[in-house]
């Protein structure tokens, strides 16, 4: 199998089991209708982050400061969400399937707009995390959840892909709820420098992803994601046998995540 990283994508480039490189608004317009049968969206979550945070020993939480996650206000991140939205919508088969992962700070606005939009949602599924980042001002909850959005294209969408047995299987033969109890990502398996940096600052589990290509997609599906980071979707639908392709602007990302393949499928052929 050979992971490519595409720059200067055109409408006719094969971008199967490929990580474009570029502005996702730009390069799915390139990419014809109906062309994926599952997609995942972890889109940026506007945190609107008020003041530094620091741990009791006074370090400072490396928090989630990103250019990609800034907007101007919540309008201009309706305008955006509802852009990408769609595209996305467009791209999917007639029965395939979106995920959306967010926080409070964006996942109802997202759903709102999602539905305005004329999706039809399956699940809200409720990421569980079970070690996450204490409350150190002691003024709220801690919070220990984000909310993923299980949707199709229409509520006409029929014969979507669920893989109800294969999730009986991975819950000691019960059927599957909807809160899923995950670490965040963090030791062997979050991404760092050499200084020990962390190279995203969202990047997600992959047993979480691991689990929603399990769920919903067959073996030789092909599986989009648009905010591709370090490209975890990538490793989870290729580790289980899918086909896929990202797209993400940040090629510092893209380098981190052809290592990661690398590292994980030492006999998978890579080529920029």
């Amino acid at each position: 199998m050979i992971i490519k990283k595409i720059k200067n994508f055109s409408n006719k480039s094969d971008i199967e089991n490929s990580v474009i490189v570029g502005d996702c608004f730009a390069e799915m317009k390139k990419i014809k209708s109906n062309s994926f049968d599952m997609i995942f969206v972890d889109p940026p979550y506007y945190m609107q982050l008020q003041n530094e945070l620091y741990r009791p020993n006074n370090t400072k939480v490396d928090g989630v400061d990103d250019k990609w996650d800034k907007f101007k206000n919540f309008e201009h991140y309706d305008d955006f969400t509802a852009a990408w939205l769609k595209e996305v919508k467009r791209l999917m088969k007639k029965n395939a399937t979106l995920w959306v992962i967010g926080s409070y700070h964006n996942i109802f606005r997202v759903g709102n707009i999602l539905q305005d939009l004329g999706f039809w949602i399956l699940n809200d599924v409720h990421w569980i995390k079970s070690n996450p980042m204490p409350n150190f001002k002691g003024v709220r909850f801690t919070n220990a959840s984000e909310t993923l959005i299980w949707a199709v294209k229409d509520k006409n969408a029929k014969n979507y892909t669920f893989n109800y047995e294969e999730m009986k299987k991975n819950n000691n033969g019960k059927q599957m709820r909807n809160d899923w109890y995950f670490s965040i990502c963090n030791g062997n398996e979050r991404l760092r420098d050499e200084n020990g940096k962390k190279i995203h600052s969202t990047q997600k589990p992959l047993p979480l992803l691991e689990r929603i290509i399990l769920a919903s997609t067959k073996k030789n599906d092909l599986v989009f994601d648009p905010f591709a980071g370090t490209c975890t979707t990538a490793v989870a639908a290729h580790k289980h046998k899918r086909n896929f392709t990202m797209i993400e602007e940040n090629e510092f990302y893209v380098d981190w995540a052809l290592r990661r393949f690398n590292k994980n499928f030492k006999s998978s052929n890579l080529k920029s």
